[in-house]
């Protein structure tokens, strides 16, 4: 069985990361695995051991109509590429719907194209219409990070949900280092730097919290991060980082864990970084929407809330990080919800997935 997996831009994000525990497990049992990706550029599937690399161009732009032409052009170069590389017998993997020269290729060569659908919100809405048109039309089957998503963006395809999960190894070193005796009361969030990620919202809690200290991780470098902020007054209990390739020690000093995303603009498939740190017994605050809500227990490992309501979110995080008997239970609870979501139950169905 030949393995074609296909994702535009590798960097630090969640779709990426996905991918690497996919292809990781698909090389442990002995797939012949390829991988085409944007560039020799760092991220999470640089460097995987046992499979074949192959790139094509590709560049993130901020404009819009500079980044819609890339994506275009980009596809035009996989397109052709993956013309003269596919076989009928192979089995396309195509990571977010994002690399549609991919499956209009795949289709035409007569392949299985398998789509890991990770997005709902894609702007603009003609752009959605389109790739998720390429998506119909061309699929085999369908896997969803959650089933929120499944709901979401329905599909007359065989359908999979594949929830995302964290790494034995990111277990096995949270497991080694995690506690829920903190000296020191750090609200964490780890993001995109969009305002949209509820960035703003976060600076205004770290405001209105003086006596808290808010640290946060974005997917940029110093130079993006420092224009960002070139108009705003950054509070002193406010850390910004930039992307970081190891966010263990973050995880292991914070207290709480929140994700801001604005559920008008973007709605969270899933929110593998609020796994990751319950895996670390945080509890966590997220918004009421979307698939990050299967993570979340009301009252019990955290709590639901529309990050513009920074009033009630900043009430929740007091109510926490005061109530010692409180944390601690919450703590426990992000525990054990994280251990349902294992490496042995992705690998085996992401095998089942590709076997059916």
């Amino acid at each position: 069985m030949r393995v074609i997996a296909v994702h535009l831009l590798n960097d630090y994000s969640g779709s990426p990361k996905v991918l690497m525990q996919l292809l990781k497990g698909w090389v442990k049992n002995d797939l012949d695995t390829h991988l085409y990706t944007s560039g020799k550029r760092e991220g999470f599937l640089s460097d995987i051991v046992g499979i074949q690399e192959h790139f094509y161009w590709y560049q993130f732009a901020k404009n819009p109509f500079i980044r819609l032409f890339f994506l275009t052009f980009s596809q035009m170069a996989l397109g052709f590429k993956l013309l003269f590389f596919l076989k009928k017998t192979d089995i396309l993997y195509v990571n977010t719907v994002l690399p549609f020269g991919a499956g209009i290729v795949g289709k035409i060569r007569g392949c299985k194209v398998v789509y890991h659908i990770h997005e709902t919100s894609i702007k603009p809405l003609l752009l959605k219409k389109f790739l998720f048109g390429i998506v119909r039309w061309s699929a085999s089957e369908v896997v969803y990070v959650s089933n929120f998503l499944a709901q979401q963006e329905p599909m007359k395809k065989k359908k999979n949900v594949l929830y995302n999960v964290l790494e034995n190894n990111f277990v096995k070193e949270a497991t080694q280092n995690r506690s829920i005796q903190k000296t020191t009361k750090i609200v964490l969030m780890i993001c995109s730097l969009k305002a949209y990620k509820g960035v703003h919202e976060f600076v205004t809690l770290a405001r209105i919290n003086p006596q808290l200290t808010f640290k946060l991780i974005v997917n940029a470098n110093q130079a993006e991060i420092d224009a960002y902020f070139s108009n705003e007054t950054i509070p002193s209990n406010l850390f910004l980082y930039p992307v970081q390739k190891n966010t263990h020690p973050f995880y292991k000093e914070a207290s709480v864990l929140l994700n801001l995303s604005d559920v008008n603009l973007w709605v969270e498939t899933f929110g593998l970084t609020i796994l990751e740190g319950m895996a670390y017994g945080l509890p966590v605050i997220v918004p009421p929407v979307g698939g990050v809500v299967e993570l979340v227990e009301e009252g019990v490992n955290g709590y639901m809330i529309n990050s513009k309501n920074t009033n009630a979110i900043s009430e929740k995080l007091n109510l926490i990080l005061n109530d010692d008997s409180l944390y601690q239970k919450m703590c426990l609870e992000s525990i054990e919800k994280s251990n349902h979501f294992n490496e042995e139950y992705f690998e085996n169905e992401s095998i089942k997935i590709l076997s059916n």
